[in-house]
């Protein structure tokens, strides 16, 4: 592999008509194809957007010089090389200059920012696609739906970026269940929650674990388990120590084109186990349902169409 003085001599000579160009295969795709598999950090995400979207250029750059392009430190950049399977920055950077200079020779032209958001998007179609597939069989999800609707208090847990996912939750299944209690704090106040949940009579707990998977969410899962709660858990990955502490997973794709997570596929999983529970006491929703929407227009909690 040339130097990179040398790589710039031959980039210089392509694009002057010196050197012939050779075919190979598009860029982004080759550099997908060295993203795509690790999970990375929101940090080294970025490090890989950049190079996507600059390799001409940025395949010639030092560590020092990409640390500063991209706004991360140079040992991110270490650490970034090492995440997708190289010894170090040179190894990555001789990779990367072999891809920029096929593209100079010739190939297809990098995809811009745009078309990269059209990748996240079809990504996420794809998760949703895997779904819809799982969904062909929904008697799982009815199942487990029918459990959480019966416990009394049912627990949801989300910890870290999986609050949200959570929060969602909660809120609509407290619109249809007479006790839900959230548990968005990790630690002490999380084991808490749990041991009164159970002490209470609740008999499971509802997680939420997206990456990047934080230890306290085992650590909880743990203590669910201990307490004597079952643990329903959607979460990214079928297999791993999340889901060897829950009684059934439900692994649904997160969009990871992008520099933070996507979630439509966790929301739609999460919107299914709702209508399982709907559908498990109907007249109790229907119940619960219409004294909402009773006190919601008497305190005008909401905007008139």
């Amino acid at each position: 592999m040339p130097s990179p003085q040398q790589a710039r001599a031959q980039a210089s000579a392509i694009t002057s008509g010196k050197i012939a160009p050779e075919a190979g295969a598009a860029p982004t795709s080759q550099l997908r194809e060295l993203f795509d598999g690790p999970r990375l950090s929101p940090g080294q995400r970025r490090v890989a957007q950049y190079l996507i979207e600059h390799i001409t250029e940025a395949a010639f750059l030092s560590i020092t010089e990409l640390a500063d392009r991209v706004g991360v430190s140079q040992p991110s950049v270490t650490r970034f090389a090492a995440a997708v399977g190289f010894s170090g920055y040179p190894a990555l950077r001789e990779k990367l200059q072999s891809i920029a200079l096929s593209t100079l020779a010739g190939g297809p032209p990098e995809v811009n920012r745009a078309n990269e958001l059209q990748a996240a998007v079809d990504a996420e179609i794809q998760n949703l696609e895997n779904m819809r597939r799982d969904f062909a069989d929904p008697d799982r999800v009815i199942r487990v739906g029918r459990a959480l609707s019966r416990s009394t208090p049912l627990t949801v847990l989300g910890l870290r970026i999986s609050v949200s996912l959570a929060e969602y939750f909660g809120y609509a299944a407290r619109r249809i269940h007479p006790d839900v209690r959230l548990v968005t704090r990790g630690g002490s106040v999380a084991y808490d929650a749990l041991l009164q949940s159970r002490e209470a009579g609740g008999t499971w707990v509802l997680a939420f674990a997206m990456p990047r998977h934080a230890q306290e969410t085992l650590t909880a899962l743990r203590v669910a388990r201990e307490a004597g709660l079952k643990v329903a858990l959607i979460t990214d990955l079928a297999l791993g120590p999340l889901a060897d502490e829950a009684d059934v997973t439900f692994a649904t794709g997160t969009g990871s084109r992008l520099v933070f997570d996507s979630y439509a596929a966790p929301g739609v999983m999460a919107a299914a186990l709702l209508q399982a529970m709907t559908d498990a006491d109907p007249e109790r929703t229907q119940a619960r349902l219409e004294k909402y929407e009773q006190v919601a227009d008497h305190q005008q909690f909401f905007l008139k169409d």
